[in-house]
């Protein structure tokens, strides 16, 4: 393809990607942008040109090799739950924006070990972006069928490496405070992370289906080339060993990696992303690796014999069979993988510069004073300056030095000297005895070993048989040989480099940590660090701090880096969180941790404290005293986390005692109701008896059939009195549960039939129509007498609602399950939702019917809903789009 249209391709790759990357900026609460998806691809970072190229040609020239570098991630990602949710959880209330500054922050704010770590990231991942750079001219000339010129300018390298440092310095360094969300970058790298898995898989499938017959096929031919069988064999117990330290240093990858401490600690949005992160990170890896075998062999067998690069087979092989599409696609995933790495790695790197070398050593201004001041642009300049000159210094580094080794090695390299974090980080986690000693003992001695056993041999050329340092050892003894140290002669030289390495490392952090106490600032932040769930809501409290500070003091360092807006508001939060009169003058501990936390996203932890420091007195205080303080710390948390409780339930108690006041106070308005009505009722009969009889007794000449006619009154109201006396003693019998019933198994349908016999008089004056199949028999285990009641008052209530024309009730008994369930329905007014369940209520009345004055005691639901659970049933109304339907359910047999 021609340079010229290819770099056309380029720009509008980087196009697009500025483009998405200043939408995202200026969306930053936009779903698209702020969700756990977003979060769990920008993990994807992890795969980088190395994956995109160098895994292919790792297994095409050794096997299965290529696997131990992902399966470590995978099987430690389940663990992120516990492990990665704590990191968040320190970095977030600590304002940590590097992983500089974790390690020094948990080993007392230490300016040399913060140094130390930058130092150590430096030199595993400048060559690193180099390694990226290189893929790109790589493959750039690869694609255009070019050869690289020895002219900077000439290189189209330099003009992506510039393009690249423009970028990343300007959407990486949006904010003062480094701890801030990189909105625009993490978005970029999630889309670049789906592109690059596309195009991998797109060549894997065709290499796999178009270019042979399938994964078979591939199998079969690949089988019949040389060495295959001893390169795609396990192997014995060595080759197992060397497996299991390769895993282990991608474990500690995964966490120690500065782009991977960036996007997965310093980016993290919420800790429930991690929810999601745990299963789609291990099954992108998966994902990305299921065609790296038949692309790998795919290669050995197409190009046998012509000593291709095995780590461009994703491109050449598409460009063997003139797919320029296919070739062009590859060649943007591969450097969608390396601009990530890139842009990621460098603003990481030039946070730990700024934060842990140069504002802390007063490189770029002085901390202390006025004169010659550090400023918040002067910076933001410097940051923009780092990533700049970062970038362009691993370009400087790709050009010169030539980095002849494969994509793998170098990248494996990078691993082993950022695995020798490892002790001090994980040490920092759960090890309140690490001290600042053994960290920055640990982290020097491993790297001093990486560089006998790794760097120097890889300097002088791992191959080079010539060399006596590595085929006699140092000074010709044979057990310091580098690659066989103290005869450790089955290991490969990056698992031999790490073993040694970490080795040395762990023993000299335990061993000095223990022989060496820290500090009172060490072990107080040691305490907040192992512990932060116990101190993450107030995490102020634990700081153990001991001198004089003036508020007023403190307010103008904030004000030099915060400005005065946004001091005022952090001095407000923190009055109103501790409860802290604003016109108080001195400042105490919580005050100064607090200002400390406000400073070490704009400077680093280590110059956070040194700031501070500088305006405050701060007394010398005993290790007995620290603990001592602390122990009181945790006995306050202890005492407020149950006063908050309680609190709570307080809370809780006064709710349900302010619902339950106003339950008391509907059913006392609803008691008064039914008081009324009862006595309204017990008046009516009795006043019509009382008339009945005061006629008959004062006229003796009342003719005969008018004296029956007020004696059949008087029987009349004396039944409905009577009537309404057993519902009252009913339904307290029920409620006190002196009632009895007689179950049995009966037919329903004859028992409704039953029911209904009494009212048909009333239902033909209204001209109600009654649906209900007599023809079935349903039979039920129930008290028949008492169900006939149930039925009658449900039928009659259906009948007082029916309108007053086309009236209809419908009746139906279904079987379900164990269950009998009867459903009588009418096409009234209906029954407000809100009254679904208050009808069942004694005494309730529903507002919702279709005359003027309620009629009935308010009894008549409320003993059919003591009936029915006495059965053992439920009675419930079903919500109808015309009238009312009551259900009810009785048991088919006895229970």
């Amino acid at each position: 393809m021609n340079s010229i249209v290819l770099l056309i391709i380029l720009s509008a790759y980087l196009s697009v990607l500025f483009f998405i990357a200043h939408w995202a900026e200026k969306n930053e609460n936009n779903k698209w942008t702020n969700n756990p998806y977003v979060y769990s691809l920008s993990l994807a970072v992890y795969c980088t040109a190395w994956t995109y190229y160098g895994s292919i040609g790792v297994a095409a020239d050794h096997g299965l090799s290529y696997l131990p570098i992902y399966l470590g991630p995978i099987i430690i990602a389940p663990s992120w739950i516990l492990i990665l949710k704590k990191i968040i959880r320190i970095s977030r209330v600590n304002k940590i924006s590097s992983i500089a500054d974790f390690i020094s922050l948990r080993y007392g704010n230490s300016r040399f070990l913060g140094a130390v770590v930058t130092v150590i990231c430096l030199t595993g991942i400048l060559p690193y972006i180099a390694l990226q750079l290189k893929a790109i001219a790589e493959t750039f000339h690869i694609v255009t069928k070019t050869k690289t010129s020895s002219l900077i300018l000439n290189d189209t390298t330099t003009y992506v490496a510039i393009a690249l440092a423009l970028f990343a310095s300007y959407y990486g360094t949006r904010y003062v405070d480094a701890s801030e969300k990189r909105k625009g970058i993490v978005t970029a790298v999630a889309i670049e992370s789906i592109l690059k898995l596309v195009f991998f898989l797109i060549i894997g499938i065709y290499v796999t289906y178009f270019v042979f017959d399938g994964f078979d096929d591939i199998y079969q031919k690949a089988s019949l080339l040389e060495h295959f069988k001893e390169k795609n064999s396990i192997g014995g117990l060595p080759q197992a060993i060397n497996w299991f330290l390769l895993c282990l240093l991608s474990m500690f990858a995964i966490f120690l990696l500065p782009r991977q401490f960036q996007v997965s600690v310093i980016e993290n949005n919420r800790e429930n992303h991690i929810n999601t992160a745990v299963w789609l990170f291990p099954l992108y890896l998966l994902l990305f690796n299921i065609f790296v075998y038949p692309i790998a062999w795919g290669g050995n067998i197409i190009f046998d014999g012509q000593h291709a690069n095995s780590d461009t087979f994703s491109l050449l092989i598409p460009q063997f069979f003139n797919q320029k599409f296919i070739t062009v696609m590859v060649f943007l995933g591969g450097f969608s993988a390396a601009i990530s790495m890139i842009v990621v790695s460098s603003i990481g790197l030039s946070t730990m510069v700024t934060n842990n070398v140069l504002i802390p050593y007063n490189l770029i201004g002085k901390l202390k004073g006025t004169q010659d001041s550090i400023s918040s642009r002067k910076i933001l300049n410097t940051r923009k300056l780092s990533i700049f000159f970062l970038i362009i210094l691993s370009y400087l580094i790709y050009r010169f030095f030539g980095l002849d080794y494969s994509l793998v090695s170098i990248g494996m390299v990078a691993f082993v000297i950022i695995a020798q974090l490892a002790p001090s980080f994980f040490g920092a986690l759960f090890w309140r005895r690490g001290s600042r000693l053994g960290a920055i003992s640990s982290i020097i001695i491993g790297f001093i070993v990486c560089v006998y056993t790794l760097l120097i041999p890889y300097s002088l050329g791992a191959s080079n048989s010539s060399s006596s340092f590595i085929s006699d050892g140092f000074m010709g003894y044979h057990l310091l040989k580098p690659f066989q140290l103290f005869g450790l002669d089955y290991l490969q030289p990056i698992p031999h480099a790490l073993f040694w390495s970490l080795l040395f490392n762990w023993v000299t952090y335990f061993a000095v940590s223990v022989s060496f106490k820290g500090n009172y600032r060490e072990r107080n932040y040691a305490e907040m660090f192992v512990d932060i769930n116990k101190y993450i809501t107030n995490h102020e409290d634990v700081f153990v701090w001991k001198g004089t500070a003036y508020r007023n003091d403190i307010e103008k360092v904030l004000v030099r880096f915060l400005g005065l807006e946004r001091t005022k508001r952090a001095m407000n939060i923190f009055n109103i969180k501790y409860n802290v009169d604003s016109n108080q003058e001195l400042a105490d501990a919580r005050l100064i941790k607090f200002s400390e936390n406000l400073l070490t996203g704009h400077i680093g932890t280590a110059s956070a404290r040194i700031l501070i420091a500088s305006v405050v007195k701060e007394e010398k205080i005993s290790l007995p005293e620290v603990l001592k303080i602390l122990e009181e710390s945790k006995e306050n948390i202890i005492i407020n986390k149950k006063l908050v409780e309680t609190s709570n339930e307080l809370k809780e108690i006064t709710a349900k005692l302010q619902v339950a006041n106003h339950s008391l106070i509907e059913k006392d308005k609803q008691k008064d109701e039914f008081l009324d009505t009862v006595t309204h009722e017990l008046r009516t009969p009795i006043t019509a008896i009382r008339a009945a009889s005061e006629i008959l007794h004062d006229d003796d000449e009342i003719p005969e059939e008018l004296k029956k006619q007020f004696l059949q009154n008087i029987i009349s109201e004396s039944d409905r009195l009577n009537r309404l006396i057993d519902k009252i003693l009913d339904l307290e019998k029920f409620e006190t549960g002196k009632q009895t019933i007689y179950p049995e198994i009966n037919n329903l349908v004859a028992t409704i039939e039953k029911s209904i016999e009494p009212l048909m008089q009333l239902i033909k004056n209204k001209n109600i129509t009654i649906e209900f199949d007599v023809n079935n028999k349903i039979n039920a285990y129930y008290d028949e007498d008492r169900i006939i009641q149930v039925v009658t008052n449900l039928i009659s209530n259906a009948i007082k609602f029916c309108p007053e024309s086309e009236g209809k009730i419908t009746i139906t008994i279904e079987s379900k399950e164990d269950r009998i369930h009867t459903s009588i329905r009418d096409n009234g007014k209906g029954i407000n939702s809100n009254d679904f369940e208050a009808i069942f209520e004694k005494f309730y009345q529903s507002n919702n019917q279709n005359i003027k004055k309620p009629e009935g005691s308010g009894l008549g639901l409320a003993i059919c809903k003591q009936i029915i659970e006495h059965h053992k049933g439920t009675i419930w109304v079903e919500p109808s789009e015309i009238g009312a339907q009551i259900v009810f359910t009785l048991p088919i047999k006895s229970e």
